[in-house]
């Protein structure tokens, strides 16, 4: 059936390559797919400083039981990055959930 995915934007309107870079990242974690059924993103942009915007990014994937794995959060400039970033921290952690899952 896939993961679902619930993007929401805090701060700013949202923008089609947002979704697309989110929904490209998404298939990188598919092979999870008995571990998540799920998950979560939140794209905040907080107020600009010098450096411009900054993204804060956060993850939760949620199990098949339903239950909550926060994914630590990713910031940047860019929020493509950001997002990157967060599913790179999921994919990371899927894999040593799967690799204990089959030690067991």
């Amino acid at each position: 059936m896939g993961i679902g995915m619930q993007i929401v934007y805090l701060g700013f309107a949202g923008a089609a390559p947002l979704e697309a870079e989110a929904g490209a990242q998404l298939v990188r974690l598919a092979r999870f797919g008995d571990l998540i059924a799920n998950c979560h993103l939140v794209i905040e942009a907080l107020p600009p400083n010098r450096a411009g915007f900054l993204y804060d990014v956060r993850l939760d994937l949620i199990t098949p039981t339903h239950d909550l794995k926060p994914i630590a959060h990713c910031a940047g400039t860019s929020a493509e990055a950001a997002i990157r970033g967060a599913f790179d921290l999921a994919e990371k952690e899927l894999q040593i959930a799967a690799a204990n899952r089959h030690t067991r």
